[in-house]
């Protein structure tokens, strides 16, 4: 029988406001997106998912296709649910999402009324829960009015299955648009889920200030740049590493000599820190203030040990901060 850790709420610190709301979010949340599907070991992904709850790591995220296949991370996490945590509920932040491809036809995926409303129902059930606390439109639909698909989460909230709404994978005008019209229906836009980190900064030179001037939460998914931003690949290519394994979202070819010359240096660095490439890796997102949590992936329970560390050391000096600049522009 699991009893979650009396520890679990010692360090304070770790939870961050989100945006201008009253919720507070741990500043790393645990990922379902990879490693807790049908085909995964189930007591693997029970033993990670307890694990994170123990450290303090209070959200879990999901989607609707979250797997593989579609649907199963969400019914693997129900079972962790009922089997373990259900005591608990009313200390998780459990969310998921509607957007990419469901299931055929014309109401399987997108931003229509129709779909995101379906598709929470089917989750809800797979995860056997009343209600979710955040229930986010997973992308911007350019084919669908954002009145209809902003309207629909926003419903979802006023019927009671969300406690919030947030988007996510929105550019920053179109962020902006949200906002304004889930403030306009009395549900204001919590959080956005964007994919952010030291390879990847699309989100700096809009969207954060967008986020920062609308009061919302920015939740970092790819933290660790799917895994480059770690030690794994520095000899070679694991077999068990997502590189290795899966190669839907990170192919060997991507870990290039020149990716890997600049990740080497970092390392180099955050071992001066007294931290690991992905510690350092996860305080460099979260120096913004408008990040309030970094989704972290866990294929073993000791990568969760390693991911909380980060919050050890959160601050960058100028000098830091400009070697890592250096070290990415190659």
């Amino acid at each position: 029988m699991y009893s979650a850790a009396a520890t679990r709420y010692d360090n304070q610190d770790f939870y961050r406001r989100c945006g201008r709301s009253g919720l507070k979010l741990p500043l790393l949340s645990l990922g379902l997106w990879h490693n807790f599907g049908a085909n995964d070991p189930y007591e693997n992904a029970r033993a990670i998912a307890l694990r994170a709850f123990d450290l303090g790591l209070t959200c879990f995220d999901l989607a609707n296709n979250y797997g593989p296949p579609d649907g199963s991370a969400e019914i693997t996490f129900g079972k962790i649910l009922r089997d373990d945590l259900r005591p608990w509920r009313d200390e998780l932040i459990i969310t998921t999402k509607a957007g990419y491809y469901m299931w055929p036809g014309p109401y399987g995926e997108w931003g229509s009324r129709k779909y995101l409303l379906a598709s929470l129902d089917q989750s809800l059930k797979r995860l056997g829960l009343d209600y979710v606390d955040i229930f986010y439109s997973h992308r911007f639909d350019p084919g669908t009015p954002l009145e209809e698909t902003l309207g629909a989460v926003a419903h979802a909230v006023k019927s009671g299955k969300a406690l919030y709404a947030g988007i996510s994978n929105y550019p920053a005008a179109e962020t902006a648009g949200a906002a304004k019209i889930l403030r306009e229906l009395g549900v204001p836009c919590l959080i956005h889920q964007a994919r952010y980190s030291m390879l990847d900064r699309w989100v700096e030179p809009e969207l954060l200030g967008v986020l920062e001037k609308e009061g919302i939460g920015c939740t970092v998914f790819s933290p660790l740049g799917k895994g480059v931003l770690t030690d794994r690949y520095f000899k070679g290519i694991p077999a068990d590493s997502r590189a290795g394994h899966d190669p839907r979202f990170l192919r060997p070819e991507h870990i290039t000599d020149a990716v890997l010359a600049k990740t080497r240096k970092l390392n180099d660095l955050a071992s001066a820190r007294g931290q690991t490439l992905a510690q350092m890796a996860l305080a460099w997102v979260l120096r913004h203030k408008v990040a309030t949590s970094a989704l972290i992936g866990a294929s073993k329970v000791s990568q969760v040990d390693d991911c909380v560390g980060a919050v050890k050391n959160l601050n960058f000096s100028a000098d830091e901060l400009a070697r890592i600049e250096t070290i990415l522009a190659g």
